[in-house]
């Protein structure tokens, strides 16, 4: 297992159903072990697997569901 946590920079979140709508998307992605979000850091701090799923994965699914992504190095 190669956990790893990533810091995402999302864009577009108004309220706290926006933060729910994103920890609800991303916590079902397999692989996924946490994920908190941030209202007012606009951002979302992920933990996972990338054995089993892929930063770029957990980026899309975010952007699916309407936000937009900025990765954090």
């Amino acid at each position: 297992m190669s956990k790893q946590t990533q810091v995402i920079h999302i864009e577009g979140m108004t309220c706290g159903g926006c933060v729910k709508s994103v920890q609800d998307v991303v916590s079902t992605l397999k692989g996924v072990q946490s994920i908190e979000v941030s209202l007012e850091e606009k951002q979302g701090t992920v933990s996972f697997d990338d054995d089993v799923v892929s930063l770029s994965r957990i980026v899309d699914t975010i952007e699916e569901a309407g936000f937009d992504v900025v990765i954090a190095d």
